[in-house]
């Protein structure tokens, strides 16, 4: 009597056969790409946001925006100058979102068009000729 570890081990020792499928590509749903381009561009909205706060945040903990200050009042000759009141976190915050939403539209957009674009070169081209296996 064998156990089930010897049927799955003689079941992954059997050879299997590759098979290869050549596929043309000769559609992009637009509204697919649509969805898509828009996750992505907000996935990177999000990342962008995060990244800008968090070297802001780097930046004014190792004192970068204090030498900074010290270097400009004696450059401008202005006592009252400081660059943190200028370039503070929520102001730069704010322009991080402002640059995420920009890009959200624009990465939608380019979707879209990009889209919109290979569907109508596929008429021309007769498509993208793409080779999967079962490997």
């Amino acid at each position: 009597m064998s156990s089930v570890a010897e049927k799955l081990q003689r079941k992954s020792q059997r050879q299997v056969a590759t098979k290869q499928v050549r596929l043309k590509l000769v559609y992009i749903d637009f509204w697919s790409a649509v969805k898509f381009s828009f996750l992505i561009a907000v996935s990177l909205g999000i990342v962008l946001v995060v990244a800008v706060v968090l070297i802001w945040v780097v930046l004014n903990s190792t004192g970068i925006f204090g030498d900074l200050d010290s270097i400009l009042k004696d450059i401008l000759g202005d006592p009252t100058f400081s660059v943190t009141t200028s370039v503070s976190l929520t102001q730069v915050a704010l322009f991080a979102i402002v640059i995420a939403v920009l890009n959200v539209v624009v990465g939608t957009a380019l979707g879209a068009i990009a889209s919109m674009l290979y569907n109508f070169s596929v008429r021309i081209t007769g498509g993208l000729l793409v080779g999967f296996t079962n490997n």
